[in-house]
């Protein structure tokens, strides 16, 4: 049995992933606007910023163009989420320009990826991405023209994409082990978990988890009083 070999970007991305799962869901159960919400987020933010960056440059190396599109749209809603807070209510920055390009070109690739190849297993995926990446961009062109978010719609755009970049990492960290390659190539298909704890479907259980707390902050930010402004 040979041993595997990590190269320093596959390192990044795992140990990145790892903590960013961790993080994540420290930051979701924590008492929002708390100190330890706030630490959490933080290294959420970093390390996810890390495995995304990680996992598009070693699937651009391995010419895995699936993986690229995952890995800038990961990196693209983590970013954007983190700058809706950093940024007062009512403010926008260049970097919100930047982002949206960036959006666009992911979304654009992706859809003409998956044009070129429709009737493919894979094509259904691309335009998955292609769907979330332009709806987003149509996200970013409302809030600049409106100069910025308040209030609950600001909070919500933060939720929703930390929220599902979340979802990205658990679900690839727990659903997609046995198949990812990048776990494959590592060794780890068999070592995180064996056959016989996959039957038991329980490495399903944090992406179940994730998304009813997903739902239960969106409907919370939306309907609720929390963020709104006492009308005067």
């Amino acid at each position: 049995m040979t041993t595997p070999t990590y190269s320093p970007i596959l390192i990044v991305h795992i140990i990145g992933g790892m903590i960013a799962v961790l993080a994540g869901f420290i930051a979701l159960f924590a008492r929002k606007g708390a100190r330890l919400h706030r630490k959490s987020g933080d290294v959420f933010v970093i390390s996810m910023l890390f495995m995304a960056a990680g996992g598009a440059y070693a699937a651009f190396v391995k010419s895995q163009t699936f993986n690229i599109f995952a890995g800038v749209i990961t990196f693209y809603l983590v970013a954007t989420a983190a700058l809706t807070v950093r940024h007062k209510e009512k403010e926008t920055g260049r970097a919100d320009y930047a982002f949206l390009l960036i959006a666009l070109a992911a979304g654009g690739a992706s859809l003409a990826m998956g044009v070129s190849q429709a009737g493919s297993k894979g094509a259904a995926a691309y335009f998955i991405f292609a769907i979330i990446a332009l709806l987003c961009s149509a996200g970013d062109v409302r809030m600049l023209i409106r100069g910025g978010l308040a209030g609950p719609q600001r909070m919500l755009r933060h939720v929703w994409r930390m929220c599902f970049a979340l979802f990205v990492a658990t679900g690839s960290f727990f659903l997609g082990t046995a198949s990812d390659p990048v776990f494959k190539k590592a060794g780890l298909r068999a070592k995180l978990f064996s056959h016989a704890i996959r039957q038991t479907h329980l490495p399903e259980i944090p992406v179940y988890v994730l998304i009813a707390l997903t739902i239960f902050w969106i409907i919370r930010v939306r309907f609720s009083n929390m963020y709104r402004k006492p009308v005067r």
